[in-house]
């Protein structure tokens, strides 16, 4: 009897021991684990929340971002304008941005470069079944945000159709969710927009009459001040190989494995789930010269540049050449 308590004793005594061995490897592991992660420098991003974010999300939540050793940190911003102030406080290290804000930047000072372009989009839509192209919007109102890529994608698009910018009459309204409602309630004939409010507005009835990618116009860019590209060049490289992972991810995978991911950071109607297409992305790749002449060209016009500013000066080669 006594041989078989003193076995039960031995026996929990033993069970406790291995507990406890397992427990301090758990917190060795996890302390491990935990300090693995701090050593992994972080690269901070101010996204809008528009297609062209998509990447680098799935970038972040598949883990390509570490494998490449880099930890992206993403912060979506419902504004160009609340993502500017973020920038301009130091508190991001890059941000999706255009070609206008890029000459804007640069105006007042900043020392900001394009590292690649981006895969963005702005389709014009209206609900005026008269107008069936953009040559009809002679004499109409159009929705735009003055000064901005809104502006100068329009100002493409008429020069494409015969037309300037004299030729329409603009309503500016800089918020993206009002240009929508306002169109939709024929309280204008057409307006500029990114998604996903191009799929929200379709679903609605509204037309399409052109978009960058149909008039071959792209300002979309991402751009990191030279202070950051100087101290952070590997990390920015490594982005850029984790961008690329995710684009073979989104290309061999099927749409609904991640089209949850998308709707939450995008910002699309569940409603609307089937009727989401995402672009056929392709890996990064440096801005066009002759995209950032013409959208600086145009930003003279305006007087929102008046410095003569080298391609040298806004284009950086940290990953891409020129």
């Amino acid at each position: 009897m006594r041989n078989s308590k003193t076995k039960q004793v031995i026996m929990v005594l033993m069970l406790v021991v291995v507990i406890s061995a397992l427990a301090v490897g758990c917190s060795t592991n996890k302390e491990a684990n935990s300090a693995e992660d701090k050593e992994i420098p972080v690269l901070s991003l101010g996204l809008l929340p528009s297609i062209d974010a998509i990447p680098f999300i799935i970038a972040h939540e598949q883990g390509f971002d570490k494998e490449h050793g880099v930890t992206l940190n993403i912060e979506t911003f419902k504004s160009a304008k609340d993502r500017d102030v973020a920038f301009q406080a130091d508190k991001l290290d890059g941000i999706s941005a255009d070609l206008v804000a890029l000459a804007i930047y640069n105006e007042a000072g900043l020392d900001v470069k394009a590292t690649s372009t981006t895969f963005g989009e702005f389709d014009l839509l209206t609900g005026n079944d008269e107008i069936k192209d953009v040559k009809d919007l002679k004499g109409k109102s159009v929705i735009l945000s003055k000064n901005t890529s809104t502006e100068y994608t329009v100002a493409m698009m008429l020069k494409q159709a015969g037309l300037s910018e004299a030729d329409i009459n603009v309503t500016e309204v800089p918020q993206i969710p009002t240009r929508l409602e306002l169109l939709k309630n024929k309280k204008s004939d057409a307006a500029i927009l990114p998604e996903p409010f191009v799929t929200m507005g379709k679903a609605s009835g509204l037309q399409v009459l052109s978009s960058t990618k149909l008039a071959g116009v792209n300002p979309f860019i991402l751009a990191f001040p030279q202070e950051v590209i100087s101290a952070k060049s590997k990390e920015i490289a490594a982005m850029y190989a984790a961008y690329d992972d995710a684009v073979e991810y989104l290309k061999s995978h099927d749409q609904a494995e991640y089209i949850d991911l998308i709707i939450k950071e995008i910002g699309y109607p569940e409603t609307l789930k089937d009727e989401i297409t995402v672009p056929e992305y392709v890996p990064a790749y440096q801005v066009d010269v002759k995209e950032v002449e013409a959208a600086f060209a145009w930003a003279k016009e305006k007087g929102l540049l008046t410095k003569d500013i080298s391609l040298e000066e806004v284009i950086s080669d940290v990953v891409f050449k020129k």
